[in-house]
């Protein structure tokens, strides 16, 4: 699936960031693909693991593991979801490094999670972070912007935790009878 994304960018630098435009639509192309794995992988879970609603025994390594993993893929999901709503906030050349440096942890977080487990989208996720840390200081050279990654990763961890609160709370409106903390502590 092609998506379509026009950045606007400033007259002055349009003769450099040519060639950021084809890079930034391969990234959002290369994200539009992962997504759309994960979602149909999601699916999949949420379908296998009905019979969990009314028949989870905590002590089962198979439902456990089950939950987990759903567990896993709703909140990679929802951080590349997260993602993508953020860089549909490019509005140009100048704001590329002010959206796309948190999101490059974010997106290396869900590859680690997601190496056992997808490894094709584990390799697509690390080749698009690369891509997108590439984007971004090339865009900082044009523009001449600074910014502080200690502070993108703290953000990131933040967004992160935000973004897992959110997931687990998804995942236990699904499964009123489980008892997430238990889950976690096994």
């Amino acid at each position: 699936m092609l998506v379509k994304y026009s950045i606007p960018l400033e007259q002055g630098t349009i003769s450099h960031s040519v060639t950021l435009v084809p890079r930034l639509e391969y990234s959002f192309n290369l994200l539009n693909g992962v997504i759309e794995i994960l979602e149909e992988k999601r699916n999949e879970l949420k379908e296998s693991n009905k019979f969990l609603i009314l028949d989870f025994n905590e002590y089962d390594k198979l439902h456990l593991n089950a939950i987990r993993l759903e567990q896993i893929m709703i909140r990679s999901l929802d951080i590349l979801l997260h993602i993508k709503q953020k860089t549909g906030c490019i509005t140009g050349i100048h704001s590329i490094p002010e959206v796309l440096p948190v999101s490059i942890p974010m997106i290396r977080t869900v590859s680690a999670q997601l190496f056992g487990i997808i490894p094709h989208c584990s390799q697509k996720l690390s080749e698009l972070s690369v891509h997108l840390g590439s984007i971004v200081l090339d865009s900082a050279v044009l523009t001449k912007a600074r910014f502080d990654f200690s502070q993108s990763n703290e953000e990131s961890a933040s967004i992160l935790d935000e973004v897992k609160l959110m997931a687990d709370s998804k995942l236990s409106k699904q499964y009123p009878n489980l008892d997430f903390s238990k889950l976690c502590n096994n």
